[in-house]
């Protein structure tokens, strides 16, 4: 099965968000974590994040403080220009990128401020931790741009029926 796992993923994954919003929520905890590590690794063993780029390309990343500060000493810009040059305010009211693609990705899907990415993109897509269960709405949202967040989906499904 974990050779097709990834075959028509997103439709799979959009056909499955019922299954996974009630797995998600009533899911052990404690389960859940101790599977994740394993699974997380297995995931990016499998989907090369340079092919795909859906999350840099689709969405933005929160910009916060300590990531505002670092990027306009990186970009040697003032804080208030490299927010107006880069970033606006989400409905959330959140800095967030002011295009889609993020303005950081190259056409060659590399981020051009990788080593100095803000903490959502270093973090992303949170399937190493607990947010996969914490933040149910983000995760199933993932789920459906990211293979990565699909796969460990699948595989912690399955894990529970066989379990």
């Amino acid at each position: 099965m974990t050779g097709d796992l990834l075959k028509n993923w997103e439709k799979k994954s959009k056909e499955r968000q019922k299954i996974y919003k009630n797995y998600l929520q009533r899911v052990s905890k404690n389960t859940v974590l101790r599977q994740l590590p394993d699974y997380h690794e297995e995931a990016f063993s499998k989907v090369d994040c340079l092919q795909c780029a859906n999350c840099c390309k689709n969405f933005s990343p929160r910009f916060k403080t300590p990531d505002i500060k670092r990027l306009s000493k990186l970009l040697r810009l003032r804080e208030s220009d490299f927010i107006e040059t880069y970033l606006k305010v989400d409905e959330e009211g959140d800095y967030v990128a002011n295009t889609s693609p993020c303005p950081f990705l190259g056409a060659d899907n590399y981020c051009s401020i990788y080593e100095d990415r803000p903490s959502d993109c270093r973090r992303f897509p949170y399937t190493d931790e607990d947010v996969i269960f914490k933040r149910q709405p983000l995760t199933l949202k993932n789920s459906t741009f990211c293979p990565i967040t699909y796969y460990v989906l699948e595989k912690l499904v399955q894990a529970e029926k066989q379990g």
